[in-house]
């Protein structure tokens, strides 16, 4: 196919036994914050590929991916297993619309996502677009043990750099853990959890929200905002929730 083309290893962090952070270098065409890309090794003849959000900025020379490791799939594990100066394949455009540019103005931004869907947020909050744009910026992550809420030295730069305005929570449902909520984002925005705890009202008239990561935890909190009064973001009709499909 064409439009791949190498990529070198620089490094493979692994967070614990399951989520791994890779950085390449690769002459990439430029792309927008939120975006992604794929991925992809051969095997038998095939290209294995998969699609993964950028996690440094789009003013980073180099390109950070963040993934998990499924046991059984066909690309991971190998990805997991890559070492400094190993080669993989990506696409030399980026491709997605979950970006700000989509995003109308709004007082504050909630971005929601569990496990390794924080990747696009903090491509996002390495810019300063959304800084700009925000009075309130809510980042919200959700997984299952304390050990996954991965890049805490990133966030808490963020936080120092932007201490009025940003606010992080993050969800652990398997254990208790400090600062974290317990339970699913969803029930924790129905029952009024989520705002009480951060301090922020959601409203429609000011909030803006974006939802990236489990399709459960996206199509269960959509419901959930949308009984609430919020709508779905459209380019044809601006709403309040914009959506990106994880997997």
């Amino acid at each position: 196919m064409a439009d791949w083309i190498p990529a070198k290893v620089i490094s493979n962090r692994h967070w614990n036994s399951e989520l791994f952070s890779l950085t390449l270098e690769a002459n990439i065409e430029p792309f927008k914050a939120g975006q992604f890309t794929k991925l992809a090794l051969e095997c038998d003849g095939k290209m294995i590929q998969r699609a993964y959000s950028f996690v440094n900025p789009p003013s980073s020379h180099q390109i950070e991916i963040y993934a998990t490791r499924v046991a059984d799939g066909l690309l991971s594990p190998r990805l997991h297993a890559l070492q400094a100066e190993d080669e993989v394949f990506i696409t030399a455009r980026a491709n997605g619309f979950f970006i700000l540019d989509e995003v109308p103005d709004g007082d504050s931004l909630w971005l929601l996502s569990t496990g390794t869907a924080i990747g696009p947020y903090l491509s996002i909050l390495r810019e300063a677009t959304a800084w700009q744009r925000f009075r309130k910026i809510v980042l919200v992550h959700a997984v299952r043990f304390a050990a996954d809420l991965s890049y805490q030295a990133e966030i808490n730069a963020l936080k120092a750099a932007h201490p009025e305005q940003l606010i992080v929570q993050p969800f652990v449902s398997r254990e208790p853990a400090p600062l974290a909520l317990t339970g699913r984002i969803p029930q924790a925005i129905s029952d009024g959890l989520l705002e009480r705890h951060v301090g922020i009202p959601l409203n429609p008239q000011t909030s803006q929200l974006m939802l990236c990561g489990n399709p459960a935890m996206v199509k269960d909190t959509k419901a959930v905002l949308e009984a609430r009064g919020f709508v779905k973001n459209l380019r044809r009709k601006p709403g309040q929730i914009t959506v990106e499909h994880y997997w």
